[in-house]
This record gives C-alpha cells, structure tokens and sequence, in this order.
C-alpha cells in the first residue's frame, strides 16, 4: 500500500493537533444548527450528515432547525395553489397550510433517512444517530398586520427547552420542524429563523449556526467580517443597507441570540463542503461569528503560554523575520511577555525589556497569527506596550526590526543611530543582521 505524501500527512497532524482544543471544548456542548430547505433539495444534507456525525461523535449535543421553503413551493405548484408573500412573510391560508404540512413531512422523513445511513467506505460508517422529533414548539398567530390576515402564519410564543434536554440528555438529535401548535390544536407556518432563535434562546445554546447563502456578513468594501460583537453588528445592519439579503435575516437573528444568553452565534456557507468543521475546529473559521461582547484580552503571559508563543513566533524564526529564542530563554524571560488571548487561544504576543538607568523600554518579539492579523490586534500589542512603558515612567520605546520598519514608522516610530540604544543594548547588537532602530517618545 502506497504512503501518503509527507507534507499532506504532516498538515493532517498538524490540523488534527490544533483541533485537540476545540474537541475538548465542544464536548458536551449544545449546537442548534440552522439550515434552509435548500440544503435538502440541492442534495447537500447527506454531506452535512457527515459532520454532524462528527459532532455526535465528539458528544456535542444537536439541534437541528430545517426549513422548507423549496420544497412548500414545489407542493403548491403541484396542487394548483398560488404563493403569496407580504415582505418576505408567508401568508398561509387554508389551502397553503395544506401544502405546508405536506412538505414538512417529506422534508422531516427524508432528514431522517438519511441521518439513519450506516454505508460501509463512508463517513456514517458506524455511525448511530437517533432522531427525536416532537411538538417543542407552542406558536400563536401572527393575525392582521397592516389589513393583511395571515391566517395560519405564526410566530414562536414558547419552546419545550425541557423536553428538548430530555432528548439531548438521551444522546438523541433533535429535529426540529417551522410548525407550532397552539393550546388549541391548531397548526401554524413558523420561519426557520424564529424557531432556530427562540429554540437556541430557550437552551441557552452554547452555539446558534446559521448555514447561510453567502459567506457571512462582510463590510463596505465587501470583505469577509470574521467576528463582530453584537454592538458591531447592530451598527453594521444599521449603516450597510447593501448587505446579501440572507444576511439581512439571520444577523438580526444572531445579534437577538447572543443578547439573551447564546454563547455565540455564526454565519457560515452552505455551500462549502465541511463548512461546519472549519468554523467550529480551527482557529481562523470559516464564517462570521457573533460575540456578546469581544472575548480578546490582552494580559501577561504565563508558563501556560510558552506553547501558544511558540506556535506564532516559530514561522517567523525561520523567515529571519525574528531573532530566534531558545526555548529554555523564553522560559526564563515569559515574566517579560504578554498576549493577546481568546477562549485559550493565543492570537498575538510581545514582550517588554526595561533599561530604567536610560528611562527607555524594548519593545520585542511583536507578532500575530497569520489569520489574526487583520483586526488591528498588533496596533492593540502596541498600545499595551506603551501605556505599560509610559505607566513605569518610561521617556522612549525602541524596536530592532529587518522587515517591519513602515508598520512602525506609520505608528510614530523614527529611524535612530545605534549611538541612542542603552550601552548594554549597543554591547549585544548583532551587525551581521543589520537590524534598523526606530525610537518613539511617550507622551506622559
């Protein structure tokens, strides 16, 4: 049997590492995963079986919200029943109501099929997925808005969080249809997001995930926002009125989620196969994701730290970008450092070293990860340094760089003579490098 190229195999161990964190993080953890009709007819649920397979596996308890917008269509035209939509809102008279039962149950016996698949060769392979599903969701009325009757159009009045546990509690999925009862017996057309927001409201989800049409919510100039805090994101729903029209409807969705006790939320591709794993179990994502409030802080580094350090600064070692460090000297000098961190994860570091007998400070080791390094965190390393150099009565920082020097130059920096470095700076300056100086007052 052939071996598997070297560098293929050393990227799977690598991810496979980088992802040990995530699984433990995940495990017992509750997901509701959002996803419209069109994952179904497109012929992409089997896929999304596959990592939903994965998280069953990893002990993350599942909520699955499915939509069925497609597939109400398709019954409507078969039985000769006009749509009528007021906004982007469904109203479902008698006949429609009809059509949407109908393509709920098609839809809910298909999902389960599938999620029942134990083909050899394949990812269900062994697999052994429950499927619970059940009247979790009392609705009421939307009635009369503007002159327009509804009808059998609703919205979520409450959500079975308790009889949803007991399910998750017996390590079944749950599937959850847009249909709610009401006290009285009557059935009522709910949307996807309604459901999937209160449901995920109602666990205090520790992930709500919309699978969206696009990539996720994007600025101005159209470019992928990969975290938002719920204020950033009203501000950007209230200042982008260009945003893709999915956006339009999950983001508010997202924001409401994370308001009210949902850990986080997310917006991520249907259409890129194993989407879910790479937001969920690698450190750049895939999506946007949505905080309550930035889980970043910057704080002095520890011991803990030396592996997370080593992680960002070790690529730039052997670029010749930065000095390399011994291991057993970072040790030693970690009291000299401090990072960036979110949820465990070290995103950027740097590290201070005083001269008080020449009232200046090094700024040192200044680096991000790659796939970090586009939110202005290395301007927030930078800040920290200073205001800590500023607050132990520091008059200038100074930074040897071979690469950088603009980036400092655009922050205030100056070019220097060696002749301005502390006299033990100058004794260990390495000429072979070459590195340039760039001193910065700070202001008291």
């Amino acid at each position: 049997m052939p071996k598997p190229p070297a560098l293929k195999t050393e990227a799977f161990v690598k991810w496979f590492r980088s992802a040990t964190p995530y699984i433990h993080q995940w495990g017992g953890a509750t997901f509701v995963i959002a996803f419209g009709g069109e994952v179904l007819a497109d012929g992409e649920f089997q896929q999304l079986t596959h990592d939903i397979n994965v998280l069953v596996s990893l002990e993350v308890r599942v909520v699955l919200v499915h939509g069925t917008r497609p597939q109400v269509e398709e019954q409507m035209r078969q039985h000769g029943v006009e749509s009528r939509y007021v906004g982007a809102r469904r109203v479902t008279d008698a006949k429609a109501l009809s059509c949407v039962k109908e393509a709920n149950g098609i839809v809910r016996v298909e999902m389960e099929a599938l999620l029942s698949m134990e083909l050899a060769n394949s990812p269900m392979w062994g697999a052994d997925i429950r499927v619970s599903s059940g009247n979790f969701v009392t609705a009421k009325p939307v009635g009369v808005v503007d002159g327009v009757d509804f009808g059998h159009t609703g919205e979520v009045r409450k959500i079975d969080a308790e009889g949803i546990r007991k399910r998750l509690d017996d390590h079944e999925v749950v599937l959850i249809s847009p249909i709610g009862f009401s006290p009285t017996g009557d059935v009522f057309n709910c949307t996807l997001e309604d459901v999937a927001t209160s449901t995920a409201i109602a666990l205090q989800a520790d992930k709500l995930i919309f699978l969206t049409e696009t990539a996720g919510a994007t600025d101005a100039k159209g470019r992928l926002l990969s975290e938002l805090t719920v204020k950033q994101a009203g501000e950007l729903l209230a200042a982008n009125g260009a945003l893709p029209e999915d956006v339009r409807v999950y983001l508010p969705c997202a924001v409401k989620a994370c308001a009210n006790g949902v850990r986080r939320s997310h917006l991520i591709s249907r259409h890129v196969d194993g989407a879910l794993l790479i937001e969920l179990f690698t450190h750049h994502g895939i999506g946007t994701m949505l905080v309550p409030e930035s889980p970043e802080v910057i704080r002095d580094a520890t011991a803990e730290d030396i592996p997370g350090i080593v992680q960002i600064i070790e690529p730039l070692e052997q670029q010749g970008i930065l000095v390399r460090r011994e291991r057993d000297r970072l040790e030693g000098e970690i009291g000299r450092f401090f990072v960036i961190e979110s949820g465990g994860n070290i995103l950027g570091c740097a590290a201070l070293y005083p001269f008080p007998d020449e009232s200046t400070a090094e700024l040192a080791c200044l680096a991000v990860n790659p796939f970090y390094r586009d939110g202005g965190r290395g301007e927030r390393l930078l800040a920290f340094a200073e205001a800590r150099a500023r607050q132990a009565g520091f008059r200038t920082l100074f930074v040897l760089s071979t690469r950088t020097t603009h980036w400092f130059i655009e922050r205030g920096f100056a070019e220097a003579d060696i002749a301005r470095l502390p006299a033990r700076k100058q004794s260990l300056y390495n000429y072979e490098r070459r590195s340039k100086i760039f001193m910065k007052g700070l202001q008291p």
